[in-house]
């Protein structure tokens, strides 16, 4: 069967059982507390397992001149039920071997009684012990139905205990405690559940055997010490011993309760009259009762205790994963129909989903008619030119649940155009399979005649935004539709809004589409330069993103304002004093290099951002050289130029060269990087570091440009240099 098909079981069972469960859990606790309670003080004698009857019945008949019974109970504490030499009646836990009182015997608590009602029955008789051995029966089938989720998940029943993917903390935990406290949830759920079948007689008890062995009389009487019954019978061995009403009369006998037998004893010799055996359904049924209390062993009541409160937790995290896996929420504007970019995904917890929908809303956001739906969507797009798969793989290479379907629904409708392909797969390389439907996916498309490999298949090992990154780097740059390199945006774990006081802006002017603005973050938060700050201008949960520089302590934006841009446009509307609620991203993949005896910063437009930031808190004079492409030689150049000028006074700048594109003589930033081919070719090869931050286009060019160079310069591929963390990139 399908993982789908047991994790919907598996939660449907929690879903009908939860209340019932809660109340059961948490009375389970409190119960589990008390099994362990009522051990002390402890009434446990020393060599209790060695004492036999025949050592302790008559040294309590001479303390005692009346004993109506002798009991021992589950936690081995012996009672005794007498009249002592005074008339006195004693009901108390005693020492067996000398009849001294040990302590009285107390009823149980009210509020234990309470709980000990609404664990068995909800104070609703008859009908809430059939609700409570339902749940607990609920509860069994959601033990077996979670071990085969495991096994699924773990690709087989060998790697059961293997490592867990740590993909969010209740996920984790949930699965970590349910194998850990596999054995007493399931025992606690399975004798619950026979409890209940006996109670309500669902579970037959046969008759008991009975055996006669003599007449009482035959023999010659002797002394309790000398009865062989009383000789072979441990103390450890009785639950109860009722003793003769009337002394010495022969119709009067010991009636002994062990704990598989009743022994009727003759009070005169000895003697074993008759003997009934328990049948196993009674023993099986007094088993289960222990297991079930934990109330012979503290040890065990604990282990139940943990068990019981884990119920809650187990409540609790699996209603979290589940809310996880609905709230990564699709919003499509557009018709599959009408769609330009079809996104699918194969997801079962919702993370690969979220991956899918970070690409989702960027394209959204830059103007694209994209549709993002589960794999089993798949169907006819007339108007799509690409299709992007992004798929994990569960069990032993198989298809997440909602792409079991995929390959059929292929074959069944082709394209009617031709359309471009790529394939993500998520996975973790702990296991075999890594990536094995992936990998079926893109060899299914490659073979369909309307389809055009547009990307190489990428894989993601346990959800790495930076390996994830790659690929939206390779399609970004070959599709030139700008989407977020940064590693930062791709994290799962979202970091908190923080508010950010306006403190400065410039204003564009004829010649200068482009301001910078000044944030004070309140209160204080740790970022550098090269981190990314994500702002909300529509109010809809979509994200604009920007590279922060460092300036004196505030984030600095350098943005292009468009004309119907809806982040630049926003932004540009703040004035002074105004907060704002944005979210403050590490990215540490584009932080200025520790360890780098030189650095190259090639930069167009709004992408210098950064730099400037970097430059200026280069208090350890590292060599850097910064290349940057604008169009106009205008104000804000001219600023950066005194910038420049300033920073290289001050040890922190050692060349910055400046490309114009629309002025007499023009340039791009490739031109200046070609005329220093010497330069980035020795820096490659002492291992400098190059960052690129800009568009995506001149990424691409630069790019081109320095593999040039590293063929001709080193014989080899500038993938080399990116490989080893040499080249650093920030585009959009």
């Amino acid at each position: 069967m399908t993982l789908s098909v047991w994790r919907y079981a598996h939660l449907a069972l929690a879903v009908i059982s939860s209340l019932f469960l809660l109340i059961l859990a948490v009375t389970g606790v409190v119960l589990a507390i008390d099994a362990v309670y009522e051990k002390w003080p402890a009434h446990r004698v020393q060599d209790f397992d060695s004492l036999t009857l025949s050592e302790v019945v008559p040294v309590l008949s001479g303390v005692y001149p009346e004993i109506i019974e002798l009991s021992v109970d589950h936690n081995r504490f012996v009672t005794i039920d007498a009249t002592d030499g005074e008339g006195n009646r004693i009901n108390a836990y005693i020492d067996p071997r000398d009849g001294k009182v040990l302590g009285q015997v107390a009823p149980k608590s009210q509020f234990v009684q309470w709980n000990i009602a609404l664990h068995r029955s909800l104070f609703l008789k008859e009908t809430g012990r059939i609700i409570v051995g339902l749940a607990s029966f609920l509860l069994l089938l959601i033990t077996i139905t979670g071990v085969l989720l495991i096994i699924k998940r773990q690709q087989g029943i060998a790697h059961f205990f293997s490592r867990i993917n740590n993909d969010f903390f209740n996920q984790y935990f949930h699965v970590f405690s349910g194998r850990l406290l596999l054995v007493p949830v399931f025992l606690l759920a399975l004798t619950g559940t026979y409890l209940f079948l006996i109670r309500v007689e669902l579970v037959k008890k046969p008759g008991q055997e009975k055996e006669v062995f003599g007449i009482p009389g035959e023999t010659p009487a002797r002394k309790a010490a000398e009865f062989p019954s009383f000789q072979q019978i441990r103390l450890s061995e009785v639950e109860k011993v009722e003793f003769p009403f009337v002394p010495d009369d022969p119709e009067e006998h010991f009636v002994i309760k062990l704990k598989d037998r009743m022994l009727t004893v003759s009070q005169l010799n000895g003697e074993v009259l008759e003997a009934v055996s328990y049948p196993y359904a009674a023993l099986l049924e007094k088993l289960s009762l222990d297991l079930h209390t934990g109330r012979t062993n503290a040890w065990w009541a604990i282990v139940l205790g943990i068990a019981s409160l884990n119920i809650l937790a187990f409540i609790y995290t699996g209603f979290a994963i589940t809310f996880r896996r609905t709230q990564t929420r699709i919003k499509n504007k557009f018709r599959p129909q009408h769609a330009e970019i079809i996104l699918l995904v194969g997801s079962e917890n919702g993370s690969t989903l979220f991956f899918a929908n970070q690409i989702h809303r960027q394209l959204l956001a830059d103007g694209r008619r994209s549709y993002l739906a589960g794999m089993d969507s798949y169907g006819i797009f007339p108007e799509a030119t690409h299709l992007i798969l992004f798929t994990s793989t569960y069990g032993l290479g198989s298809a997440p649940a909602n792409a079991a379907n995929f390959e059929y629904l292929v074959r069944q409708h082709p394209q009617p155009r031709r359309l471009h392909f790529s394939v993500v797969g998520f996975g973790s390389k702990a296991y075999p399979d890594f990536c094995r439907f992936a990998g079926q996916v893109d060899e299914l498309l490659a073979g369909q005649a309307w389809a055009s490999r547009f990307t190489t298949l990428y894989t993601v090992n346990d959800r790495s935004p930076g390996e994830f990154v790659k690929w939206v780097h390779a399609w970004s740059e070959k599709s030139l539709i700008a989407l977020a390199t940064a590693p930062a945006v791709y994290q799962m774990k979202v970091t908190g809004l923080s508010r950010l006081r306006v403190v400065g802006k410039t204003l564009v002017s004829e010649d200068n589409s482009t301001f910078r603005l000044l944030l004070r973050p309140e209160p204080a938060v740790a970022f550098e330069s090269g981190d990314l700050l994500a702002i909300y201008p529509a109010g809809d949960g979509r994200e604009r993103f920007y590279s922060i520089g460092r300036s004196n302590g505030l984030i600095q934006l350098v943005v292009k304002l468009y004309p119907d841009g809806l982040g630049s446009g926003y932004l540009y509307r703040l004035e002074e004093n105004h907060l704002l609620s944005a979210r403050v991203m590490k990215n540490a993949g584009f932080h200025f290099p520790a360890q780098a005896g030189s650095v190259a910063m090639i930069a167009n437009g709004t992408g210098i951002a950064p730099f400037l930031g970097m430059v200026m808190d280069n208090h350890r004079g590292v060599p850097v050289h910064l290349y940057a492409g604008f169009r106009h030689d205008n104000t804000l150049v001219k600023e950066y130029r005194r910038f420049a000028a300033d920073q290289l006074a001050a040890n922190r700048l050692k060349t910055f060269r400046v490309a114009l594109s629309r002025e007499e003589n023009p340039q791009y930033v490739m031109d200046l990087i070609r005329e220093d081919a010497q330069f980035f070719s020795g820096l490659l090869s002492g291992g400098g570091v190059i960052m690129i931050c800009g568009s995506l286009k001149m990424l691409r060019d630069v790019e081109l440009v320095l593999d040039e160079i590293c063929r001709s310069g080193h014989n080899r591929e500038l993938s080399y240099y990116t490989a080893r963390g040499q080249v650093l990139t920030d585009c959009y």
